[in-house]
C-alpha cells in the first residue's frame, strides 16, 4: 500500500464528478455521481491463505463509488467480475457467535410462522456453509436446496442434512427449477452488480406462482453514509442499498413489496415481496426520498476525511506510545479497516472465532489470525472491535480469560 496524506484518503478530487457513460446497472439511468474512492485495496477479503507472502501479494483493486441520482443505487463503478472467486476457502460463516446465532434463530423462527414454513421446499440463493437453511428445515421439518460455490457440504452438523441438497455453484437461469414454497437470499445480492438482471432471474424462475414469497437481507447503507462506516465499504461489496433503491428493484422486477425494515442493529436491511402480474407503483412506507439520500451522500463525502484522519492519528498515537492493540474481528470490516488507513503496521494481531480461520492469513494485510485464547498470554492495552453489536459478548470472553483492555468499538 501506499502512503496517503489524510486528504487524500478517500475521496480523489482529481476525478470527473461525474462518470457520464457509466449505465446503472439497477435501473438502467446513465451517469452516475462519483464520491467515494479507495485504490489498491484486496479484491477479497474472506479468502483464507497460507502464507503470509501469499497474503501481502494478494491482487488489489479500485474502488471508486457512484451514486445514482435517479434509483438512488450506489455501486463500485471500478469493480471487475474477474476477480469473484467465491469457493470452498472464502470463509465468512458467523455462526460462531451467540449474538449473531440468537438473532438467525428469532429470524428463522418469524418467517417460519408468518408464512407458515412446515413440510415445506426452501431454496437459499447464497447459503455460505448452509447454517440458515439448515436452520429453516430443523425448526419446520422442511426441505431445502442451497446454491452456493463457497457451500462445503457437511460443514454445519444438522439432523435435516438429509433433507438439504447443496448445489457448489452460482446461481442462475439454469436453476430455475428450484423454486420451492419460499425464496431467501441473505448478504449476496451486496456481491452482484448486475442487480436487475440477477432479480430478474429470481422473478422468472417464480413464474406464474404468484404466492411464493421472497426474503433478501443485504447491508444497510443509510447507516453506512450517516455513521461513515467505511470499514463496511470494501472490493467484493459492489452494490450497496438503501430501503429506496432495494425497493424501486423489486418494483421494477415485477414484485410487490409487503416488508421493508432494518434489524441487527439496524446494520441490516430485510426485504419481503410477492411477485405479481401488474406492475406495483405503491411506495413503502420506510423508503427515504432521493433528495433525503443525496443529503446522506453528501454528508459521506464532506466528512467522511475527517473520520479516517482521527483514526490515523490514534493508531500512531497508541504505536508511538508502545501500546499493544489488536484487532478483534478478521472478516471483511477488518481488511476494510487496515488497508483503507493504511496502518497494516500499526496493528500488531488480530483474533477471531472462528476456528475455520486461526492460523490462516488475512488477504492484502498479512497478518495471522489468532484465537482469542491468544490474548490470555498477549495481554493487549486495547481491543478494537470491528462490529459494535458484539461488544458485549466480547467483553464477557475477556472477562472469562482474566484479560484487562480497554474495548474500542469501531
Amino acid at each position: 500500500m501506499s502512503s496517503q496524506t489524510t486528504s487524500e484518503f478517500a475521496v480523489n478530487y482529481t476525478v470527473e464528478e461525474t462518470l457520464a457513460d457509466c449505465i446503472c446497472p439497477n435501473c438502467g439511468h446513465q451517469g452516475l455521481s462519483l464520491f467515494y474512492q479507495v485504490d489498491r485495496v484486496p479484491v477479497h477479503s474472506c479468502l483464507m491463505l497460507s502464507t503470509p507472502e501469499d497474503a501481502l501479494d494478494f491482487p488489489t483493486g479500485d474502488v471508486l463509488l457512484g451514486f445514482c441520482e435517479s434509483c438512488g443505487f450506489i455501486t463500485n463503478t471500478k469493480f471487475d467480475s474477474h476477480w469473484s472467486a467465491y469457493a470452498p476457502n472464502y470463509e465468512d460463516q458467523q455462526s460462531f457467535s451467540p449474538t449473531f446465532n440468537k438473532f438467525a434463530l428469532d429470524l428463522a423462527n418469524r418467517l417460519i410462522e408468518k408464512y407458515d414454513l412446515r413440510n415445506k421446499d426452501i431454496v437459499e440463493i447464497g447459503c455460505s456453509k448452509g447454517d440458515f437453511l439448515l436452520l429453516l428445515c430443523e425448526l419446520g421439518n422442511n426441505r431445502g436446496v442451497g446454491i452456493d460455490p463457497s457451500v462445503v457440504p457437511g460443514r454445519v452438523e444438522s439432523e435435516a442434512a438429509n433433507r438439504v441438497k447443496f448445489i457448489q455453484e452460482y446461481y442462475s437461469e439454469k436453476h430455475a427449477e428450484y423454486v420451492g414454497d419460499f425464496i431467501c437470499c441473505r448478504h449476496t445480492l451486496e456481491h452482484i452488480q448486475p442487480t436487475f438482471e440477477f432479480i430478474q432471474t429470481v422473478r422468472r424462475s417464480i413464474g406464474d406462482r404468484t404466492h411464493i414469497p421472497v426474503f433478501f437481507e443485504i447491508p444497510d447503507t443509510i447507516r453506512v453514509l450517516k455513521d461513515l462506516a467505511f470499514e463496511d465499504i470494501y472490493y467484493e461489496h459492489c452494490s450497496y442499498f438503501t430501503p429506496g433503491s432495494l425497493a424501486r428493484l423489486f418494483r421494477s422486477c415485477g414484485f410487490e413489496i409487503t416488508e421493508l425494515y432494518r434489524d441487527y442493529g439496524d446494520q441490516y436491511l430485510m426485504i419481503e415481496a410477492l411477485p405479481i402480474e401488474m406492475p406495483s407503483e405503491t411506495v413503502h412506507p420506510f423508503e427515504e426520498t432521493l433528495d433525503e439520500l443525496k443529503r446522506d451522500v453528501e454528508h459521506f463525502k464532506a466528512e467522511i476525511n475527517n473520520k479516517l484522519g482521527r483514526w490515523k492519528q490514534d493508531l500512531e498515537q497508541w504505536q508511538a506510545e508502545g501500546k499493544r492493540v489488536v484487532v478483534w474481528g478478521s472478516g471483511s470490516k477488518c481488511v476494510a479497516f487496515l488497508t483503507t488507513l493504511d496502518t497494516i503496521d500499526k496493528i500488531q494481531y488480530v483474533v477471531d472465532i472462528n476456528p475455520h480461520r486461526h492460523g490462516k492469513f488475512i488477504p492484502g494485510v498479512g497478518k495471522q489470525i489468532m484465537s482469542p485464547e491468544f490474548l490470555k498470554e498477549y495481554q493487549p492495552d486495547r481491543v478494537i472491535v470491528m462490529n459494535a453489536i458484539y461488544c458485549d459478548e466480547i467483553q464477557k470472553m475477556l472477562d472469562g480469560m482474566g484479560v484487562k483492555t480497554e474495548v474500542v468499538p469501531l
